[in-house]
């Protein structure tokens, strides 16, 4: 049985997340509860060769919570989608994957961080890859358009990730799949923590009991076939260590198919 949650003010946390995520994209060496730029990224696990093609700008902001790049297995020719596309670090390494005759679509809904990867993608010449406004429970792409799904620490900031797995999985063609990272917790949450919009779009406050997460990927129509832990992943301000002590909230990646 699914366990409940208290409900989040969802109006006051899309607010709060545009304007925590303006801010990393406008300055990324400001304070967050979360890190940010190339050291998190390759503590994470990403390849040198990765981000070697990669916009220092999109690495710099890059606010990421784990590495799924190695469950993905993307393939040259391919079409990818990136649900909450930050700084476009993901979508940028996604396009060295499936090259020239593959596509990228990143989606987000922050103006501050799509408007800084257009920018990236047209100077750096990514003519494989674009960006569109849109939110990821309702995502502005076609029905089976897509060979793979990927996300990075973006699927917990929805109070409706029910609603973001089933829109992955209309994204997918069959036998597509998602490779994703995320937050979770071993513990449900308090109330003052889930209903705590700040705590929310600092990555806590919206992280869901990892056996809820699984089964609202595999409700959406979606097979898990692997759940990764990623150690190498921490917060780092006081309040957001005590939510990890004290609940188990963690970074996890997910790979999974559709049938």
């Amino acid at each position: 049985m699914k366990s409940r949650r208290p409900s989040v003010d969802q109006a006051e946390l899309r607010g709060k997340v545009k304007r925590m995520y303006r801010r990393v994209a406008l300055d990324p060496k400001g304070r967050f509860h979360f890190e940010l730029g190339r050291p998190l990224a390759v503590r994470l696990g990403y390849l040198a060769s990765e981000l070697e093609g990669v916009p220092k700008a999109a690495i710099a902001s890059f606010a990421g919570v784990g590495y799924h790049f190695g469950l993905a297995s993307l393939q040259r020719g391919e079409s990818v989608i990136d649900l909450g596309s930050g700084s476009g670090m993901d979508s940028f390494i996604a396009a060295g994957y499936v090259g020239k005759v593959g596509k990228v679509v990143g989606v987000d809904m922050t103006d501050a961080q799509r408007a800084n990867a257009d920018r990236l993608a047209v100077r750096a010449g990514f003519r494989n890859t674009a960006f569109r406004k849109g939110y990821i429970e309702g995502v502005p792409a076609e029905d089976g358009g897509f060979d793979a799904v990927i996300s990075n620490g973006v699927i917990n900031l929805s109070p409706e990730k029910g609603k973001v797995f089933r829109e992955a999985a209309r994204l997918l063609r069959p036998g597509g799949r998602m490779a994703i990272s995320d937050i979770v917790t071993e513990k449900p949450l308090t109330r003052a923590i889930v209903c705590d919009t700040t705590l929310w779009a600092s990555c806590i406050g919206g992280a869901a009991l990892l056996s809820d997460y699984r089964r609202d990927v595999e409700a959406a129509g979606l097979r898990v076939r692997e759940i990764r832990e990623n150690p190498s992943y921490y917060f780092v301000s006081e309040s957001a260590k005590w939510a990890t002590g004290e609940f188990g909230v963690k970074s996890v990646s997910v790979l999974a198919e559709k049938p």
